[in-house]
């Protein structure tokens, strides 16, 4: 194989139509752009985003504004057995639970609710601003107090 026998393979190579030399070629008169009409004119494309005269979406969205999320309280839900990580007679607040590393939170957490699930087995005096009645019955039931903050 030399250099001047080399030929591109069958089909890769197109011929351009020649647009607007008349009827019979089959791109000729409008050259293949229709009757009259915005894309028929020179220039006669649309711009990004335009949806004909609609608010385009990147418009409609809004591009910058306060975001309430990060100020939201929120609350930290503990079932009743991870209390048993706490010693025998202590006292089970939100800032003693996050120093014994029980849950991580950040500071839009202002509230400690207990949840009723699993057996506590140690005398606790839980303060938290919610208890179920499942979780408050095992508390007193293991000789402790439920305090609602």
């Amino acid at each position: 194989m030399k250099l001047n026998e080399l030929k591109p393979s069958v089909g890769s190579n197109k011929k351009a139509w020649r647009k607007g030399r008349g009827i019979s070629t089959g791109n000729g008169k409008t050259a293949g752009r229709g009757q009259k009409g915005q894309m028929a004119r020179s220039g006669g494309s649309t711009r990004w985003g335009f949806e004909g005269g609609q608010t385009p979406l990147f418009r409609r969205m809004s591009k910058r504004g306060f975001n309430n999320y990060n100020f939201v309280p929120q609350s930290v839900e503990i079932v009743v057995s991870r209390l048993n990580a706490f010693e025998d007679g202590a006292e089970v607040t939100l800032q003693s639970v996050h120093d014994l590393g029980i849950v991580k939170f950040s500071k839009a957490v202002t509230s400690l609710v207990i949840l009723g699930g699993g057996e506590l087995k140690k005398k606790l005096t839980v303060k938290a601003n919610r208890f179920t009645a499942s979780a408050k019955a095992a508390i007193e039931q293991a000789g402790g107090t439920a305090e609602e903050v």
